[in-house]
């Protein structure tokens, strides 16, 4: 049962997400990142806080872990995606050109988010290295909603919610740079998709890797914490750190809020069923 629901989990966070991103898109026709992406990045950036510090690490904590080791955990962790989004920007620099990868720096993206705003530099030949990146994530994103399932199916759907909720604006930007690189829109979006399915993948491997590996579950749910926040924090909210008139910036936090919420929602509803 719980296999099933990693699989159905991982195929709505993943392919779901695409969908959603290409019907935002649609929505708001081919303007360049406007106030939609940025609700969505405010959004994203509370559900992903609200996963980890509400739902992720009290469940890890609850375990028989040492705290010590956790956090030891939860610091490599979020180390360890720093030093991966530097060599993204580094391997994104040499392919595209160093003055696009500095100009990327100074706006606050890390490689994750350079999908989103700066790959039409080189786009002619960033198509196969955005769906490749993207492929690998989608996997890390797979195996991280089963560790959660693994632990209980309310931090399940949690965690696959969030994962929907932060890679909304990071497909979108994908489905810009195949766009850009592809005549067909719809090869773009079949292609963008394919990607998001690999997290079922993930999923499915990663059911079979935690419960072989039952005493390590607190370990990967301190990993997948450090991944939502350093996401959140790394990545999305410096995006959001621009000068806005008191309207937009009130409506900022009101959907940063939304996110939090959302995921305190979505976690009373399951706990309740």
């Amino acid at each position: 049962m719980t296999l099933v629901a990693i699989i159905l989990a991982t195929l709505a966070a993943g392919i779901g997400s695409v969908w959603v991103a290409a019907l935002l898109m649609g929505l708001g026709g081919n303007r360049s990142p406007g106030m939609m992406p940025q609700r969505l990045l405010s959004l994203a950036a509370g559900a992903l806080l609200a996963t980890a510090f509400m739902h992720l690490l009290p469940e890890a904590f609850e375990s028989e872990a040492g705290a010590h080791d956790l956090f030891v955990t939860l610091l490599v962790g979020l180390v360890f995606f720093f030093l991966l989004s530097k060599a993204e920007l580094w391997h994104h620099g040499h392919e595209h050109g160093a003055p696009p990868a500095h100009e990327h720096d100074h706006h606050g993206h890390d490689g994750d988010h350079d999908h989103s705003h700066g790959h039409h530099h080189g786009h002619r030949h960033g198509g196969w290295a955005v769906l490749t990146g993207d492929s690998v994530h989608c996997f890390g994103d797979g195996v991280l909603i089963a560790s959660a399932f693994m632990a209980d199916m309310r931090l399940g759907l949690i965690a696959a919610v969030s994962v929907l909720a932060h890679e909304v604006p990071h497909h979108m930007g994908d489905i810009v740079v195949l766009r850009q690189s592809s005549s067909n829109r719809r090869v773009a979006l079949i292609k963008v998709s394919m990607a998001g399915a690999v997290t079922t993948l993930g999923g499915i491997g990663g059911y079979f890797l935690v419960g072989q590996l039952q005493e390590l579950l607190p370990y990967f749910l301190a990993v997948a914490s450090s991944s939502f926040i350093y996401v959140a924090l790394a990545d999305l909210i410096p995006q959001l750190q621009k000068r806005l008139s008191a309207r937009e910036t009130v409506a900022q936090v009101g959907w940063l809020m939304l996110g939090i919420v959302l995921v305190t929602v979505v976690s009373r509803a399951a706990h309740a069923h």
